[in-house]
């Protein structure tokens, strides 16, 4: 598979490395060689390479945020009074630990988030004390997810 934009060839043993670790980041090296049939060195060349190409962004544990009391995921629509606000918004949004995600957008939205909180309450509390007093912002409309059906990354 090329990307010709960023003339990255990957092919079928690096798909195989890629959907291991995707799997599960803590597959031992070996373990995938073994499986792929060719060296743990080998393995690791094909990795540092990936990196340099920019195709691999990194690793990270995954922290399951209900376990730690945060059950009420949102998603927040960000109206703001002047496109100029944009910048100046997304500086007093990553102040607010509870949002995970900012996009600018396309649409009615100039700026689109993703909130995580302990529940309906501290969501209210988040968007009413932090969200909707930061300069530019004129409304915000909310969707609580009920349930996350799909959790994925692009398929290689």
């Amino acid at each position: 598979m090329k990307d010709n934009d960023k003339g990255i060839f990957i092919d079928g043993i690096d798909k195989k490395i890629l959907r291991a670790l995707m799997a599960d980041a803590r597959t031992p090296i070996l373990e995938i060689a073994r499986s792929v049939g060719i060296s743990g060195a080998a393995i690791h060349q094909r990795l540092k390479k990936l990196e340099k190409s920019g195709l691999l962004a990194g690793s990270k544990f995954i922290v399951n945020p209900k376990v730690l009391g945060y059950t009420t995921m949102a998603f927040v629509g960000v109206y703001l009074d002047k496109a100029v606000s944009n910048p100046d918004a997304v500086k007093q949004l990553q102040k607010v630990p509870e949002v995970i995600e900012c996009h600018y957008t396309t649409g009615e939205w100039s700026i689109f988030i993703k909130i995580l909180s302990k529940d309906n309450e501290h969501l209210m509390h988040v968007l009413n004390s932090q969200i909707q007093t930061i300069k530019g912002v004129s409304r915000t409309e909310t969707f609580i997810s009920l349930q996350q059906q799909i959790n994925r990354q692009i398929k290689i």
